[in-house]
């Protein structure tokens, strides 16, 4: 794999970083700024609205703008948003500064999955994509625990120093590395052409089923850490252990996912979504069971991250002749998904069902994305089908 990749993967991996530091370093957030922790936390919903709604809306303005000077701008711009909620002296500040770098976030991500699938042949662009997003869930493993190690240690300013630092290195790799645009393809388009690439059933029906799945997902992953202590009877100290290996699942997910993709996409998909929903069914059956939740929270996370290469690639093949848009609202679909998937979590616990049986979501949302997926691949037959990438 070109070495171009892994500049791109370790711009994925600060930038994920970012999202995810938050969650780490809350509590002194919320005491260095007399705010509450519920308050503190909106500076993460704050993001996930900023990445769906402003990604979008600065893939349509700067349509026309070549990509390579584009994704070192946004780069660039993302490393001085560290630095500005580093030294932020408010907490309107410091929620400014973040909806600013989110709205770079969701672009970057959009401009670079292009940048990736263009950088191999045709037939390993799944495998080029799951190292590009494979710089995520590294994040998940590595940089959220190691930035909240860091603000622990010396104050959560400094774990914003940090990522500016490792936003800064992406930018100069990047800029060096990846090559600029060798066809016209990859160069900017109009924005009708960008807005047009959107009117595919491969595009709009997979960002159904991005949402479907994160909905199951994060209904069940959010309320995590209190089904462990209150329904498997794992004692509190011992649920980071949990998370650990619902990530570790999530970095072999991404590279699977990958190689499934350059094999066979779309049957490699819907047997991901099938097994997405067997799982559920013995995560429903095993929930107070610590060992057994364990084995099934490990390959949760690999079925969880496994479909992420695979989606993308169909996107960015529908989407081939103007995939600004299309690629960045791949974000979009996700951040959806994930408020809803909180939204349909509380609303379940609070209804009286439970935390035990928030796998059952999982479950209808695998099987309605199996759905939906089965409808789109039967519908390539009776549709024209776009050149690849």
């Amino acid at each position: 794999m070109p070495i171009a990749l892994f500049a791109l993967s370790l711009a994925a991996f600060s930038i994920g970083t970012t999202e995810f530091l938050i969650a780490g370093i809350l509590p002194d957030l919320s005491a260095d700024f007399g705010v509450s922790i519920p308050t503190a936390g909106l500076l993460v919903t704050g993001y996930a609205v900023a990445v769906a709604i402003g990604g979008p809306i600065l893939a349509i303005l700067t349509a026309r703008l070549p990509r390579k000077p584009m994704l070192v701008a946004l780069l660039a711009f993302f490393t001085l948003g560290q630095a500005l909620c580093a030294v932020a002296p408010s907490y309107p500040l410091l929620m400014a500064a973040r909806i600013l770098v989110a709205a770079a976030h969701g672009l970057m991500f959009g401009i670079g999955s292009i940048a990736a699938a263009n950088l191999v042949a045709p037939e390993r662009r799944g495998t080029a994509l799951s190292i590009f997003l494979g710089g995520v869930t590294v994040a998940m493993v590595v940089g959220m625990p190691g930035g909240t190690a860091i603000g622990n240690a010396i104050g959560w300013r400094a774990a914003f120093w940090g990522a500016a630092f490792l936003a800064a290195i992406s930018t100069l790799l990047v800029a060096w590395l990846v090559p600029p645009a060798q066809s016209r393809h990859e160069e900017g388009t109009s924005v009708r052409a960008e807005i047009a690439a959107l009117n595919h059933q491969q595009v709009y029906l997979t960002y159904l089923l991005i949402a479907l799945i994160m909905v199951g997902a994060l209904a069940f992953e959010t309320y995590l850490v209190p089904l462990l202590v209150q329904i498997t009877g794992v004692a509190q100290e011992w649920t980071p252990l949990y998370l650990v290996l619902l990530g570790a699942g999530a970095v072999v997910g991404i590279y699977a996912g990958g190689r499934a993709a350059d094999w066979k996409l779309m049957p490699s998909l819907l047997a991901i979504l099938g097994a997405q929903a067997l799982i559920s069914v013995f995560m429903l059956l095993a929930v107070r069971n610590p060992v057994s939740m364990a084995i099934c929270i490990f390959l949760q996370g690999i079925l969880a991250f496994a479909f992420n290469s695979p989606v993308q690639a169909r996107i960015l093949s529908a989407a081939h002749a103007a995939p600004n848009l299309a690629s960045t609202l791949i974000s979009t679909a996700f951040n959806v998904g994930i408020a809803l998937g909180a939204w349909a979590g509380a609303l379940w616990i609070d209804n009286g069902l439970g935390y035990g049986t928030l796998p059952v979501l999982g479950i209808i949302m695998s099987l309605a994305a199996a759905g939906v997926t089965a409808i789109s691949w039967g519908l390539d037959g009776k549709v024209r089908q776009p050149a690849a990438v």
